[in-house]
């Protein structure tokens, strides 16, 4: 998931770059709730291993 937020966000660099204003703040928008999503499930998987390791 990670990966594919950088992907977007190079695709958006690019398209900025060409001009491409539309398809640029699509692929900035799908960058950012994508690293949004992962940040909340990578700090989910944290929360979940330090209860499961004081059990």
């Amino acid at each position: 998931m990670l990966n594919t937020s950088i992907l977007l966000l190079i695709i958006a660099i690019i398209a900025g770059v060409l001009g491409f204003t539309n398809i640029s703040g699509a692929a900035t928008l799908m960058a950012k709730v994508m690293f949004f999503i992962f940040l909340i499930l990578w700090v989910v998987t944290l929360v979940r291993r330090r209860t499961q390791q004081n059990i």
